[in-house]
């Protein structure tokens, strides 16, 4: 042990008597010669070493602790960790009323300590480094309250979760007046600190008192993660199914159930009492009283959020709502585009006016124009007799921005609007304006950024159909900026600084730049050097689809290529190559259009880009060319270096924000409504021969060149890079973000 003091032993009864105090340590002397029994030479050992150990954590190879490199917590800690440690060694050793073993215990007990205390401190984290004193002055305490047989409890409150597991980690206090309430003490400690770890800490002590009070906060709180542990095989499940909580109770049923996640789109109803288990199951398998019922339930939730009073798992049943919705009509009737109406529509003749609305604002990004424009809208507004005040009164304005940015982007919101009563007097503003002003109003207290890509993707398709709206949507947006600015709103103005330059950038003739204004990279121009790998290659990469018509499109593609500027390869039986024979290097890899049946397109599409990637062969342009249900599939392989991105399918538009979370510099050409061979073919032909002879891709002019090239009216629907608001609003928002922080 280590000894530094010269007082006698005789000193000892007295301070037996007292109590132990670091006053006393610093005033009595362990005898020079002193040696503990040789049964317990080891237990000191070890408590000698940690001490050793500790003193060295400090960066000084001294006989002091000094972690705060401060003078006078220096000769604190040193007397907590070096003396103090060094006289309770001796006490406990010299104690006549020990036993053997007790006199092991409280040493190991002391050496369990100190090297808690010391892992905590080299690794920074656990056991606050200011609370090695108290630690140290605790377990003195403790020793002399065993003795005492008084209640452990008080000594705990103004310790850290961690300081106190420390001193009961190693049980030498199990069996003590206070224990089971210290410990119950701590855990609630740990869970108000660390709500997202209670039950996991729950596992290691289910049977405190305080268990059934947090796992009833676990069950508002997160009730998933509360099924997850009730379905376990343990102490705490059996703790959770015998809890009496309401919540609790049908969290546990679910539980044992095996279709229990089935039942969390309506955990909050069922906990009410407002349904049953048996009601869900006996619609499980009706696709339109399922969904209906989805429509009820979410139509009840919104009505309780617009009070403050959101339910359980809420966005569970939104995500549901819109699951079924897309499985249940919507892919159906985009599936069935080529049958009559008759045959078509048919699954949607059942359904009210609020159940066609939510299949519309469910099917953002899915949903094929004919579908909206010929299905779902023309139908709705039959239900709800012409009038959108009524129907948006009916949802109570439950994703409303996203209806009204659909309806701009399927060119029916000026019908939609149409239908809103006029004004009763010329000076009042009528409710379709009243409307609008809302749509583009206090985003900032919205959550997410969805609500404002929604505003800046319609207002481009308004400004095209219905300016007087879109000027007073920019009067609204510069209103709005000035009141959060005024506010100190920082985030509120980053929205609407945004919204101001995209909304004037629409306006050609105010050549606004989008890069000196947002500090995005620029949109107008694509560099050809941005394009070119370290080769001085131009990668491009063509995803092709084997239904009827992606075999047809394919054989097109194969055709469009002059011999004397370019050479096909059809060699491979999975993919083609064609490389420029002139000009820049140009190398475009499409895979075959094998049988979809198989998922042969698909396994073609998978070895392709493992191709590109073992050559290293990134590609900075994709290419997709099939139908809107397939680009989902496009964009999971889309290559993170992708500059441009051509998305050729009906509505491709309405996934441009899938595209930027896989290429966040991509600029995205899609069209809002019909994908059209008779402009892709054109697109790609105009781009390939300007890549091929080295000419930067300038937006503008390109657009130009591209209109006069093509006849169909579904050239329209295009939007260029520059066009594609929505896109441009999430880049700019989140370097305005980042350069805040």
């Amino acid at each position: 042990m280590i000894r530094r003091f010269g007082l006698c032993l005789f000193l000892f009864p007295l301070l037996m008597a007292q109590g132990q105090g670091v006053a006393w340590v610093d005033s009595t002397a362990i005898p020079r010669g002193f040696k503990p029994d040789f049964r317990r030479e080891r237990n000191h050992e070890l408590v000698d070493q940690e001490q050793t150990r500790l003193l060295a954590t400090d960066g000084m190879a001294d006989d002091q602790f000094d972690p705060l490199h401060e003078p006078e917590t220096r000769d604190r800690f040193t007397r907590a960790f070096v003396r103090q440690v060094d006289w309770l060694q001796y006490r406990i050793e010299t104690d006549s009323t020990l036993e053997h073993r007790e006199k092991m215990s409280q040493l190991y007990g002391l050496e369990y300590l100190i090297r808690q205390y010391r892992r905590s401190w080299m690794l920074r984290e656990g056991i606050p480094v200011n609370e090695g004193v108290p630690l140290i002055e605790a377990y003195a305490t403790l020793l002399r309250w065993e003795r005492q047989r008084l209640s452990i409890r008080p000594l705990f409150s103004s310790l850290s979760y961690e300081g106190g597991m420390a001193l009961l980690g190693s049980d030498r206090f199990l069996l003590l007046p206070g224990y089971a309430e210290a410990l119950n003490d701590l855990v609630i400690k740990y869970c108000r600190m660390y709500p997202d770890r209670i039950l996991s800490k729950l596992q290691f002590h289910p049977n405190v008192a305080a268990a059934d009070s947090l796992i009833e906060v676990v069950a508002q709180r997160q009730p998933r993660l509360l099924y997850d542990y009730a379905a376990a095989n343990d102490l705490l499940s059996v703790r959770i199914r015998f809890n009496n909580n309401p919540a609790v109770k049908v969290i546990a049923v679910m539980a044992g159930s095996k279709s229990g996640q089935q039942y969390f789109s309506f955990l909050d109803q069922i906990i009410k009492g407002k349904l049953s288990f048996l009601e869900i199951d006996q619609l499980r398998d009706d696709t339109l009283g399922y969904y209906r019922l989805l429509v009820k339930t979410q139509l009840s939730y919104w009505s309780r959020a617009l009070q403050g009073d959101t339910a359980l798992e809420f966005a569970a049943l939104t995500q549901r709502l819109e699951k079924k919705a897309n499985e249940g009509f919507v892919y159906v009737i985009n599936g069935l585009h080529n049958d009559p109406p008759s045959v078509r529509f048919a699954c949607l003749q059942k359904l009210t006016a609020e159940e066609l609305y939510y299949l519309a604002v469910s099917s953002d990004g899915v949903i094929y124009t004919s579908s909206f424009v010929k299905g779902i809208y023309p139908l709705m507004m039959q239900r709800i007799g012409r009038r959108g005040d009524s129907l948006l009164n009916l949802v109570q304005f439950d994703r409303y921005r996203k209806f009204i940015k659909m309806a701009a982007g399927y060119n029916t919101l000026g019908d939609f609007l149409g239908t809103f009563p006029a004004a009763l007097k010329t000076d009042e503003r009528s409710e379709a304006e009243t409307l609008m002003r809302n749509f583009v109003s206090r985003l900032e207290l919205t959550s997410g950024l969805e609500s404002g890509v929604d505003v800046a993707d319609s207002y481009a398709s308004i400004r095209e159909n219905q300016k007087p709206i879109a000027d007073q949507m920019l009067i609204q947006v510069n209103n709005e900026f000035s009141r959060n600015q005024a506010a100190g709103n920082q985030r509120g103005a980053a929205i609407y600084r945004i919204l101001q330059v995209l909304f004037r950038s629409a306006d050609s003739a105010q050549r606004i730049d989008l890069t000196k204004e947002l500090g995005i990279p620029p949109v107008y121009k694509v560099p050809h050097s941005l394009l070119v790998n370290n080769s001085g290659q131009i990668v491009i990469q063509l995803f092709f689809y084997g239904d009827t018509d992606g075999k047809n499109i394919f054989q097109g593609f194969l055709k469009m290529f002059n011999p004397a500027n370019w050479r096909v390869d059809e060699s491979n039986p999975q993919w083609v190559e064609v490389r420029s024979r002139k000009g820049r290097s140009v190398m475009l890899f499409a895979n075959r259009p094998l049988d979809e049946e198989t998922g042969a397109d698909d396994q073609a599409q998978a070895a392709l880009t493992q191709f590109l990637r073992d050559h290293d062969l990134s590609p900075t342009i994709t290419i997709h060319r099939g139908h809107s249900y397939f680009a989902p599939s496009t964009i999971s392989r889309l290559s993170p270096s992708s500059r441009i991105v051509f998305l050729g399918s009906c509505g491709g538009y309405h996934l441009i924000h899938d595209v930027l979370k896989k290429a966040t510099d991509a600029h995205i050409i899609a069209s809002k409504q019909i994908g059209a061979t008779s402009v892709n073919r054109p697109f790609l032909s105009l781009l390939t021969e300007k890549l091929r002879l080295g000419k930067d891709i300038d937006w503008i002019p390109f657009w130009k060149e591209l209109d006069r090239m093509v006849t169909v009216k579904e050239f329209d629907d295009y939007i260029p890079p520059y066009k594609n608001l929505g896109a441009l609003f999430i880049k700019a928002y989140q370097l305005e973000m980042e350069s805040q922080e």
